[in-house]
């Protein structure tokens, strides 16, 4: 009989032994969690930022002709309005990214409205000046102000000037005009002759507010989660 108390007395106390080392072995698993989580939440809120920060931003158009390349921008954030001056300029490049200023180039700029007739007078011919943007520096621009909400086309074409090395390009970017601030209360038709809505293309603030919710339901819900492991 004694014999079996004792067994039973060495088991109960090699299983106590036994949880105990394994608490010891693995004193930092929750920690891991913790960390684990902390990561998952530092992506979540980058993934938000990435979201609300979406518009109205929007990339530069690019295009490639022969030697050189074009870089198109128009303030403010590629998101000209009618009616509005909007400041557009040209970035060129060599290939191996050598700048192209305009002093270098006998440059043309002539606005379309689409859709238009091959041989159609340009809309607009905006007057090219030197200017100075972001990194580069005497870059061809100029002022246009878009009568119109719709779809147009800038057509810029260059020729080197004499002691300029690079090929005779042309250019053609396609640009959306919205309706300018002064056009809200009313719709207007567009240079395509559609109906549209001479209202500020703005983000709706629910649209900004529902990300940023989501993303604090997800940290209240990891936070009690990690509170109730801790205990």
């Amino acid at each position: 009989m004694f014999p079996q108390q004792n067994r039973g007395k060495s088991s109960l106390i090699s299983g106590s032994m036994s949880k105990s080392q394994k608490q010891r072995r693995y004193p930092l698993k929750g920690i891991f969690w913790h960390q684990g989580s902390i990561k998952y939440l530092l992506f979540l809120s980058c993934l938000v930022i990435s979201i609300t920060n979406l518009y109205p931003a929007s990339a530069h158009k690019v295009e490639i002709s022969g030697d050189v390349g074009g870089t198109l921008h128009i303030e403010p954030n590629d998101n000209p309005r009618a009616g509005e001056p909007s400041q557009a300029w040209f970035a060129l490049t060599r290939r191996g990214g050598r700048v192209i200023p305009l002093s270098q180039c006998n440059c043309q700029l002539a606005v379309y409205a689409q859709p238009y007739a091959a041989g159609e007078p340009p809309l607009l011919e905006p007057e090219l000046e030197p200017v100075a943007a972001e990194r580069y520096q005497g870059i061809p621009g100029a002022e246009v102000v878009f009568p119109k909400a719709g779809i147009y086309e800038l057509q810029l074409n260059g020729k080197p000037v004499s002691g300029a090395r690079f090929k005779p390009f042309e250019f053609k970017f396609e640009v959306t005009v919205a309706g300018g601030s002064n056009q809200n209360s009313r719709n207007l038709r567009d240079v395509n002759g559609d109906l549209v809505e001479g209202q500020s293309q703005q983000l709706p603030i629910w649209a900004i507010a529902l990300p940023i919710l989501a993303f604090i339901g997800i940290l209240v819900v990891v936070l009690q989660n990690m509170r109730r492991s801790g205990e």
